[in-house]
C-alpha cells in the first residue's frame, strides 16, 4: 500500500489546505497547481520503475482521465473526532487485513443535504515521520461503477486542527488495484457511500 504514497500524493498532503488558502490564492492558481500534480502523476505512470501499470497498459497509456476541477468540490467539513477510537482490520481486495483506527467522522453539507463520512488512520503509516496527522477517507458515490471506479475512490487528508478538515474531492483518486490486480487495496465501508454523484477527481480507468 505504501508504494502509493508517491510524489503526487505527498505534494497534495504537504500543501496548505485549499480552504485555508481561499483568501490567499485564486481558484485559477489552485487549478494550475492541481493540473501540475496530475501531470506529475501521469509521468510517474509512464515510468517503468514506478508505474503500477502492466507493461502492456503502459505502452498505450496516454494519461489518466479526470472530471473537470470545480470549486464546489472543495468542502470544509466539521470533524468529529471519536474520544474512544476502535481499531479494526479493514477489508481489502485480497486476504490482507491491515489495521486502521476509526478516527472519527467528517460532517458536511452539499446542495442543502447533510452528509457524513468515516475517516481512518492507518496504524502502520501513522508511525512514519510526517504522517502522524494523516487521515484516510475511502468512499463510493453515485458515479461508482459508471464514470468512476466501481470499487470506490480515496481521499488523503491532514488533521491540522480538531474541528475541521478539508475534503478536496478534486483530488479523489483510484486505488492501485484499478490498474493492476497484484495490488491489495482497502474497500470503502458501506457507511461511506455518498448518495450523490461526486463528479470530481479521477475517473474510471480503461485497460
Amino acid at each position: 500500500m505504501f508504494k502509493q504514497f508517491s510524489f503526487w500524493i505527498l505534494s497534495a498532503l504537504l500543501m496548505v489546505s485549499p480552504a485555508a488558502n481561499a483568501q490567499k490564492i485564486s481558484f485559477s492558481d489552485y487549478r494550475s497547481k492541481l493540473l501540475k500534480e496530475r501531470a506529475g502523476k501521469d509521468a510517474e505512470f509512464l515510468s517503468q520503475e514506478d508505474s503500477p501499470l502492466s507493461d502492456e497498459d503502459r505502452e498505450t497509456f496516454r494519461g489518466l482521465a479526470y472530471f473537470k476541477p470545480a470549486k464546489k468540490w472543495i468542502i470544509n467539513a466539521r470533524l468529529e473526532r471519536f474520544s474512544k477510537s476502535d481499531t479494526i482490520r479493514m477489508q481489502t481486495t485480497t486476504a490482507r487485513l491491515p489495521l486502521y483506527i476509526v478516527f472519527g467522522k467528517a460532517h458536511f453539507e452539499y446542495k442543502g443535504r447533510q452528509f457524513s463520512l468515516t475517516v481512518f488512520q492507518n496504524v502502520d503509516l501513522m508511525k512514519k515521520p510526517g504522517y502522524e496527522n494523516y487521515l484516510f477517507l475511502p468512499f463510493t458515490d453515485r458515479t461508482s461503477g459508471e464514470e468512476s471506479y466501481g470499487g470506490g475512490r480515496y481521499l488523503d487528508l491532514r488533521c491540522d486542527d480538531e474541528e475541521t478538515v478539508t475534503l478536496d474531492f478534486n483530488r479523489a483518486y483510484n486505488p492501485y488495484c484499478v490498474y493492476n490486480k497484484r495490488y491489495s487495496c482497502p474497500v470503502p465501508p458501506s457507511e461511506n457511500f455518498l448518495d450523490t454523484g461526486v463528479k470530481a477527481g479521477e475517473m474510471n480507468f480503461s485497460h
